[in-house]
């Protein structure tokens, strides 16, 4: 591919109902900016946004085009709090600053819903997020939990449902009761990905395609076919940023995972009558099953994880088998849609926020939490950058501890382990 021509899009539903996505030009030549920003994602966009609406002078380069990575190509679940649960996160860092990394969760969503009314996206959102227990032995633990977060949280969004009543709200099957969280929920991540960069483009952030950073030294990047020169940079390429900052390559690893669609089961959001709530789902697994019904009736199912460059051969294949332990009655469904992407995570599954050295900030490692919380994080960094580092603070005072073995053996490292836990999931 020529230098500069970004990569269309992945062939997936998420794109195919979003529409034509926005176009941005390619740049040649140098420039120069207050803030450069490295990756047009979810976390990118809303950093633009923010500093552009701060009055900031704002570039942002993207190697492909905008929404191209997990930004656009996710499972589309907005959950709530971070992605460690609350009692695990006071056993780590207190109690105090365990609720406000879970108020700033909770922030996250309003966020959310704030941002879609704000700037007029519309990307198909429905509450309602179901957490399934797939062993009948942690029941108990997840109705504790569930006991916890209502009566000692004050989280009364959360209640727990017995198998006979998710089995009906499901059609799922090999479950023994769910948490269900009414202001989570699910949506269209392509929609609000696109809807966020023209936010940004408008309030007067340059945003630049198919702008692949290749080296950083001081405040100068460089490109394939440009230099942009810059007092402070953000680097928000999530699993996409290479080793192109070897502080970010040691604390954050990018694994695959893989997405497919049915064919349409029915003609509403309730996938042939099996969701008939229309709700979505992210199970108790350590490689963790999530699924959702779409708009126009299909059923959109993730699971199965590869710690590779490539993606399966057959990623509708690969996904299948997945699908079958859930939905055995689709065994024979055809799968019009099939993708992989590349997210990010941490050791502690807790998100990269923090300076890195002077005038190089990190936004990234959110572990598959980042529909809700990589675009708050943007606002988290633009308000920093402008003089409110209230949000930030609490982020960049986590312990980001390296993967054992370097960017050399971290993969096969955690391939090990995966496959530990994928085991013991099955056990």
């Amino acid at each position: 591919m020529a230098l500069g021509v970004p990569q269309p899009h992945a062939p997936s539903h998420h794109i195919a109902a979003a529409g034509p996505p926005p176009e941005f030009q390619s740049l040649d030549g140098s420039l120069k900016a207050d803030v450069c920003i490295v990756g047009g994602g979810f976390a990118g966009l809303s950093t633009a946004l923010h500093l552009a609406e701060h009055g900031i002078d704002t570039v942002l380069l993207e190697a492909e085009r905008v929404g191209w990575g997990a930004s656009g190509r996710n499972g589309g679940q907005l959950h709530s709090g971070q992605r460690q649960d609350v009692d695990w996160l006071i056993d780590w860092v207190g109690r105090e600053q365990a609720l406000a990394l879970w108020q700033i969760g909770e922030d996250a969503k309003a966020f959310f819903h704030a941002t879609c009314s704000n700037y007029g996206i519309d990307c198909d959102w429905k509450a309602g997020l179901f957490q399934p227990v797939h062993k009948a032995r942690w029941v108990d633990s997840h109705k504790e939990y569930v006991r916890f977060m209502r009566e000692e949280i004050g989280y009364t969004d959360l209640e727990w449902i017995s198998a006979e009543a998710f089995a009906e709200a499901s059609g799922a099957t090999g479950y023994f009761g769910s948490a269900r969280d009414a202001s989570a929920g699910h949506l269209n991540p392509a929609k609000y990905a696109f809807g966020l960069a023209r936010a940004a483009a408008e309030a007067g952030a340059r945003i630049f395609e198919g702008a692949r950073v290749t080296s950083i030294e001081g405040k100068r990047l460089a490109t394939d076919t440009s230099t942009v020169h810059a007092e402070t940079i953000i680097l928000a390429g999530n699993g996409y940023i290479g080793g192109l900052e070897p502080e970010i390559a040691d604390r954050v690893m990018p694994i695959n995972n893989y997405i497919a669609v049915t064919e349409p089961l029915g003609d509403d959001q309730t996938a042939g009558g099996l969701i008939p709530g229309g709700e979505a789902f992210g199970d108790s697994r350590f490689v963790v099953y999530y699924w959702r019904p779409t708009p126009d009736g299909r059923l959109s199912f993730g699971g199965g994880e590869s710690y590779s460059s490539a993606f399966p051969n057959d990623i509708a294949a690969f996904v299948l088998p997945h699908l079958t332990k859930v939905y055995p009655q689709l065994k024979n469904v055809q799968m019009d849609y099939a993708w992989g992407g590349t997210l990010a995570i941490t050791r502690k599954r807790m998100p990269l926020i923090r300076k890195i050295r002077n005038g190089v900030y990190a936004a990234c490692g959110f572990s598959g939490q980042g529909v809700a919380l990589a675009p708050f994080a943007g606002k988290i960094v633009a308000d920093a950058i402008a003089g409110d580092p209230a949000r930030f603070d609490h982020y960049a005072t986590l312990p980001a501890p390296k993967f054992p073995g370097g960017t050399a053996l971290r993969a096969p490292l955690l391939a090990a382990a995966m496959t530990w836990y994928a085991l013991r999931d099955r056990l």
